[in-house]
């Protein structure tokens, strides 16, 4: 007689097994349905194709905007400065120097070579920042760049005083030897 159960617990196995796959794939096509109508309405509330070309009309600004701003960008002119700076510090009981390069960068050959008139005055403002410094800081790059950066707002501190504009963009360390 187990025999005869056994195909009977199949046949009742195999309805529910299909109404539950049925309903599984109804529940799957559903949440389809839903999620695709949301990204639909999104889509559309958000304004889907006007969108993209509103964005593309942007960066096509943008793109001529960057050309124009390149073009009316003069070239870089680098005006070197000569002789080195050398400047002596007492460190841990030794005496240490620093002997320093140095270039300035501006954009306008007429304000530079205003500025020229003025170099006495940038190289004595220049001397005494570098002597006024931490030997210990400059053994270190961040320290270098804290200089160079203090350097470039004392030359333009003294360009904007002197001239009226600022003119140097950067001053730049070309050689920086510390012993």
């Amino acid at each position: 007689m187990a025999k005869k159960e056994a195909p009977q617990d199949a046949a009742e196995g195999a309805p529910a097994g299909k109404s539950r796959l049925k309903l599984i794939i109804i529940v799957v096509v559903a949440l389809l349905l839903v999620i695709g109508a949301s990204v639909g309405a999104t889509w559309f509330l958000l304004g889907g194709k006007g969108d993209k070309k509103a964005e593309a009309a942007k960066e096509e600004a943008a793109v001529a905007e960057g050309e124009e701003k390149t073009a009316k960008k003069k070239e870089a002119i680098y005006q070197f400065i000569a002789p080195a700076f050398v400047v002596n510090f007492n460190h841990a009981g030794r005496q240490r120097y620093m002997q320093v390069t140095v270039s300035l960068m501006g954009r306008d050959e007429k304000q530079m070579e205003a500025l020229n008139a003025h170099m006495p005055l940038i190289r004595n403002r220049l001397v005494m920042l570098f002597s006024s410094q931490d030997f210990a800081s400059l053994l270190t790059p961040v320290g270098k760049e804290m200089l160079r950066q203090q350097a470039t707002a004392t030359v333009q501190e003294l360009a904007k005083k002197e001239i009226g504009e600022l003119v140097i963009e950067q001053v730049l360390f070309t050689n920086f030897v510390l012993q």
